[in-house]
């Protein structure tokens, strides 16, 4: 899929003098006295470009605190004169959009929950027609690259030039021990299609806790990501919303100062070396595609045996064979469990694609 978009970088609506982005605030504007303490002890902290805060909060069920709405916004402002930071909120239809422009928003971002439906973002789109605000756009909740790109599509194609993306993870029916999975290949993805797309870590939706904020921001960093949306408060514990992944401005100050951040391009001295490191991955890498060429004629074979003796094309127990002895083998090798069990979980179901369309066919 091709894909390009005309955008304005980064550093032309924001000054981060060359370091990644952080926006940084709580999860919710709940009180004004909290909202204010909070966004001046992040001032002082010295990490932050830009204060966020949720003024409408979609929740799950009904019931749930959703935000303080439009009475939040003042709040909001006073805290942005206060610190002298521009601020960000979340909207998710027309009229959110013209009441933060009223107020004087800087940045909008589009939730998960919006991103899903083509529908919402195209009327986002349309009422952000002419109008010259940053726009930052999540991912989906489900994990679909396509419908990521097509939100900011729509956004573009409205007129929207300073757009970028916030990679905040995905639903994931499996149980992990992060809120949703981070799933870097589609965030990878993104960054090959769209390289002038500037792209921030979310580790707080991610991560869903404390304990793991760091090792989700690391990441992000090490995949030369623009910078960082992470939830601040003053007093998490107490917090009316998502209390367990936010972190005082204090914690929050030194775990920045803790992480580190990749160059972006290499020195002269390193080149040399690294091309030879990579030109030997480039052989691997087509050894590793021969070899897996070579399986694939032998599940020919394989399939045309099942085919002339009408056995089916999918065997459990050997499913399970092949997981059990790859996992022990890969162990050996000192390869992590979950490459392992992932790889041939998609080299096994395309062998059992490629044995149904060979038993499919007419013998000679």
């Amino acid at each position: 899929m091709n894909a390009s978009l005309d955008i304005q970088p980064l550093s032309s609506w924001i000054n981060t003098e060359g370091k990644p982005l952080v926006i940084a605030g709580p999860c919710s504007a709940e009180t004004e006295e909290q909202m204010l303490e909070t966004a001046t002890q992040i001032k002082e902290e010295g990490f932050a470009h830009v204060l966020r805060a949720g003024i409408w909060k979609p929740r799950t069920r009904p019931g749930s605190f959703e935000g303080m709405g439009e009475a939040a916004l003042p709040w909001l402002m006073a805290a942005k004169k206060e610190t002298g930071l521009p601020v960000a909120i979340e909207v998710a239809n027309p009229q959110h959009i013209e009441l933060a422009l009223k107020y004087g928003v800087d940045i909008l971002w589009i939730g998960a929950r919006t991103t899903v439906n083509p529908f919402n973002v195209q009327e986002l789109a349309d009422a952000l027609k002419g109008v010259d605000v940053p726009v930052l756009v999540k991912n989906p909740v489900n994990p679909d690259l396509q419908l990521w790109i097509g939100a900011l599509e729509r956004l573009n194609q409205a007129g929207v030039t300073k757009l970028g993306a916030i990679h905040r993870g995905f639903s994931n029916a499996q149980e992990t021990k992060f809120r949703n999975s981070p799933m870097w290949n589609i965030a990878i993805e993104l960054k090959t299609l769209l390289p002038n797309l500037p792209v921030i870590g979310d580790p707080s939706h991610m991560a869903g806790k404390r304990a793991y904020l760091y090792e989700v921001a690391q990441r992000a960093l090490d995949l030369n990501y623009d910078g960082l949306i992470i939830e601040s408060h003053r007093e998490p514990d107490k917090a009316w919303s998502d209390a367990a992944q936010q972190l005082t401005p204090a914690a929050l100050g030194q775990m920045l100062h803790d992480l580190h951040v990749r160059k972006e391009s290499y020195g002269s001295d390193y080149q040399s070396q690294l091309e030879v490191v990579r030109g030997k991955i480039d052989n691997l890498d087509r050894e590793l595609l021969e070899t897996l060429a070579a399986r694939m004629s032998l599940v020919e074979k394989l399939a045309e045996y099942k085919r002339d003796n009408n056995v089916a094309a999918y065997q459990v127990d050997r499913f399970r064979e092949v997981l059990e002895t790859r996992a022990g083998w890969g162990k050996s090798l000192n390869l992590y469990p979950n490459l392992v069990d992932e790889l041939f979980k998609l080299v096994h179901m395309e062998s059992i694609r490629k044995q149904t369309e060979v038993m499919n066919q007419v013998s000679a």
